[in-house]
């Protein structure tokens, strides 16, 4: 049955929002002003139909949009999408009672995204590799991908040709890939226990056909060439499936934010370091304390910094940040704090930084919601908030990034 609806505004995820009987509709693709009809099951909607359209509805790039999962708003004016996007921070900051100067949004390329984590799937009638339908199983193939870098996309039917390798179940599983500088890192997963005959055809494939890697659940089942990634003046060869950030001009910007704000700093402290990201460029200055818990990420942020020439000591240390932060005593040793951690944030390290002395605190976010969190501890903490910049890694979702910078003067001893 179809209902009329106006939308009132736009959600956090990206939908159209309607206020109706003292609650929330959500609407998929529909835009604020826009007059639709919906099939409507409790709090979501099936857009049926758009009667009146907004004046920033455009067309959207991909053939795949509405029907893939990976993208919530392409249909979008570009303005518009911007000014939503700065939003969802704007909004986050708010609701933690924080008045804060935001950035405009620092803009994401198209055809930029050098990672994707494909699901793929053996069936009767071949191997499908693609994305998910929002809020289903469904898997979608895909034929192009205006989000991803070429070289990711031209690859599909290698890729896909591979997955077809190394499926052992009818099951669907994760397929990641990464663009590095020296080829694609592939990192399957949950695609059941590879057999001698599987490693034999996917190591002569991954070989004849350029890959760089290939490792499935964790590990390596041929490596042609090390897969490199380059943070400042290191290379360093990640770990399989290890975190990287989605797009590497996103990542230049947020790492010029981090090192000029501690650029005064003789000592560093880089929480939820990853593979070095931002210590192998703060190390340029500053000795750096990288701290992580996944051991072989830190293993390859030490490799990196030991073949790499001209940077200050780098010294690493393996902790659960979440389970025991460092204290606030530990981080008297340092002129700054960068923390980067998982979308969860990092609110008993907040916690201690908000109670300790350092003079300078970069906090990096994937989720703006848990970031207002962290900053609203610091700021009672004593802290002065000096901006925050969102940067749009994750084109055309409802995923936004943020660097946020803070000072506290130091108390005399």
């Amino acid at each position: 049955m179809s209902t009329r609806f106006q939308i009132a505004r736009l959600g956090a995820q990206g939908d159209g929002v309607v206020d109706a009987d003292g609650g929330h509709v959500f609407i998929p693709f529909a835009l604020p002003g826009e007059v639709v009809t919906a099939a409507r099951e409790k709090d979501r909607a099936q857009l049926l139909a758009v009667l009146e359209a907004s004046p920033e509805r455009i067309e959207p790039v991909c053939r795949h949009f509405t029907e893939c999962g990976g993208c919530a708003i392409q249909h979008l004016e570009e303005g518009a999408y911007r000014a939503w996007k700065r939003g969802l921070v704007v909004h986050a900051l708010k609701a933690r009672g924080i008045e804060a100067q935001v950035a405009d949004l620092v803009a994401c390329s198209p055809l930029s995204r050098r990672r994707a984590a494909f699901t793929a799937r053996n069936s009767d009638t071949g191997l499908h590799l693609g994305y998910n339908q929002a809020f289903s199983n469904i898997l979608v193939d895909i034929e192009e991908c205006p989000v991803l870098l070429p070289t990711i996309v031209e690859s599909a039917g290698i890729l896909r040709h591979l997955a077809s390798i190394v499926a052992n179940t009818s099951k669907p599983f994760r397929f990641l890939v990464t663009a590095t500088a020296s080829g694609l890192d592939v990192a399957a997963a949950d695609c059941g226990k590879p057999t001698e005959a599987i490693r034999r055809a996917a190591t002569d494939f991954v070989i004849k056909s350029g890959i760089a890697r290939l490792s499935i659940d964790g590990e390596i089942i041929v490596e042609a060439v090390k897969p490199t990634l380059v943070f400042g003046s290191a290379t360093v060869t990640p770990p399989p499936g290890a975190f990287v950030q989605a797009v590497a001009e996103a990542e230049n910007a947020m790492a010029a934010l981090v090192t000029g704000h501690v650029r005064k700093a003789k000592r560093v402290a880089d929480l939820f370091s990853g593979c070095g990201t931002f210590a192998l460029r703060l190390a340029a200055n500053a000795e750096v304390l990288a701290v992580e818990n996944d051991g072989p990420a830190l293993a390859a942020l030490d490799r990196g910094f030991r073949f790499a020439g001209g940077l200050k000591r780098i010294t690493v240390e393996r902790r659960d940040l979440d389970r025991r932060p460092l204290t606030f005593k530990e981080l008297a040793a340092f002129d700054a704090v960068v923390f980067d951690p998982p979308r969860a944030g990092a609110e008993d390290q907040s916690r201690q930084i908000a109670r300790s002395d350092v003079p300078f605190v970069a906090a990096v976010s994937c989720n703006p919601v848990t970031l207002a969190r962290d900053l609203r501890i610091l700021i009672d903490g004593g802290y002065q908030l000096k901006s925050v910049t969102p940067i749009d890694q994750f084109l055309w979702s409802p995923h936004v990034e943020a660097v946020a910078l803070l000072e506290k003067p130091r108390r005399r001893r």
